[in-house]
């Protein structure tokens, strides 16, 4: 009796844990992104994230991401990426075009932690618009699109939204947007 009760008070436990960590955890590209795994180790899992990944290894940005940060990462899907016109991501892959792939990449990075609730209090600080400053020296904008729905605007004028806000990693955060946002 005494080894049936201990064997159920453990498997009780084991799924409570295991409850506990799912709540943790936020679902892209179909898999579970852990807020103990870096950036670049949670991206690696993520099906909607190859096409940046890659991209990231070829600009050398991994060792970068996988720092202390903290970084917010606003992450173009693969489905962003396929919005460029043809051949656009052939070319900056190529060895001879990483100081361009690496300013497109890390203007996509803001230092710091900015999840949706830091985002949402800079619109409103700023009556609308939050501009925050990005790693490759550039400015991204923010402005709320309607509930619990918030616009990246590049300084083109593109302008990306936030599908997926909070994804919580060691060192910061993602954001994953469905346009590739452009520097100047």
């Amino acid at each position: 009796m005494r080894k049936l009760t201990y064997a159920l008070t453990l498997s009780a436990t084991l799924i409570a844990a295991g409850a506990a960590h799912a709540e943790d955890t936020v679902m892209v590209g179909g898999q579970s992104m852990y807020p103990s795994k870096d950036i670049v180790d949670n991206a690696v899992n993520s099906a909607d994230h190859t096409t940046l990944v890659a991209a990231v290894k070829a600009a050398g940005l991994v060792e970068t991401l996988k720092g202390k940060g903290p970084f917010t990462v606003f992450a173009p899907t693969n489905a962003a990426f396929a919005k460029l016109p043809a051949g656009t991501v052939e070319t900056l892959v190529k060895p001879e075009n990483k100081a361009t792939l690496t300013k497109i990449l890390t203007y996509h990075v803001v230092p710091g932690r900015y999840g949706y609730a830091k985002l949402e209090s800079a619109i409103k600080q700023g009556n609308g618009k939050a501009e925050l400053p990005t790693a490759s020296g550039g400015k991204l904008a923010f402005t709320q699109n309607g509930p619990h729905n918030i616009a990246v605007t590049d300084e083109g004028g593109h302008s990306a939204n936030i599908s997926t806000y909070d994804v919580s990693q060691s060192n910061g955060v993602i954001n994953v947007i469905d346009t590739v946002l452009m520097p100047k």
